[in-house]
């Protein structure tokens, strides 16, 4: 009997894109929104700054017009991705076709972007990328809620079948797996969809909409109960 393949292969071998052609880069925009709130809030100025697994590059082009003084740095392992972002090299702004973890390289501050949830080894993952940054910033989606869990065969199978995700996280079980690597929690906060994201359906925007009014009166209960929410969090 023949093995499967490694669910990480779907990044390599072309899947992915055909599932996501657009590599998500729609919403790269809004993620670099809510890093540079971030670096704001708590008054960071990296010199260098680098995302592990950065698709098609967009988050970091977006960073490179609003951070003049940093070094930017992409690390890709997927040949299609790595064939959009590369093309969006510029002064301050370089991609890397290679596994950060295989390198010595070690930056001031390191994005990590909705991957932990797809990696097989999360846990390896986040103890292997403590050591490259000397700050990090990670986004991961909160797929767990009291709807998402109901629904059965709904939004989980669907996020693993159409996005990869492997692991699926509540607000809590996400910071504990980052201390439990090893992190410091420093800060974090609740992200939401854009309102006005293009490719979301009509449905799609009317829940996002409830989930943000029910996110202003009860955060933490909306977010275990309707879920639609990622967390951002900074780390040292």
């Amino acid at each position: 009997m023949m093995s499967a393949p490694a669910p990480s292969s779907v990044y390599e071998d072309g899947r992915y894109l055909e599932q996501n052609p657009g590599w998500h880069e729609e919403d790269s925009p809004w993620k670099a929104a809510h890093v540079l709130r971030m670096v704001s809030a708590h008054g960071l100025a990296p010199r260098s700054v680098a995302e592990v697994g950065c698709g098609g590059g967009m988050i970091l082009v977006e960073l490179a017009a609003r951070m003049p003084e940093a070094e930017l740095t992409g690390y890709e392992i997927s040949p299609q991705a790595f064939a959009r972002c590369t093309e969006r090299s510029r002064e301050r702004l370089t991609f890397r076709f290679e596994d950060l973890l295989q390198t010595d390289a070690r930056h001031d501050l390191l994005l990590t972007m909705d991957v932990v949830e797809h990696v097989e080894d999360y846990m390896g993952f986040l103890r292997g990328l403590r050591r490259h940054g000397g700050l990090h910033i990670l986004h991961i989606p909160l797929d767990l809620s009291v709807q998402t869990v109901l629904r059965a065969s709904g939004p989980l199978l669907h996020a693993r079948q159409k996005v990869g995700h492997l692991h699926y996280f509540s607000r809590e079980t996400a910071l504990a797996t980052l201390t439990d690597c090893g992190f410091e929690v420093v800060d974090w906060f609740y992200t939401y969809p854009a309102p006005g994201a293009p490719g979301r359906r009509l449905r799609t925007r009317m829940a996002g909409w409830l989930r943000r009014v029910a996110a202003r009166m009860a955060p933490d209960l909306s977010v275990r109960v309707l879920g639609g929410s990622s967390i951002l969090v900074l780390c040292r």
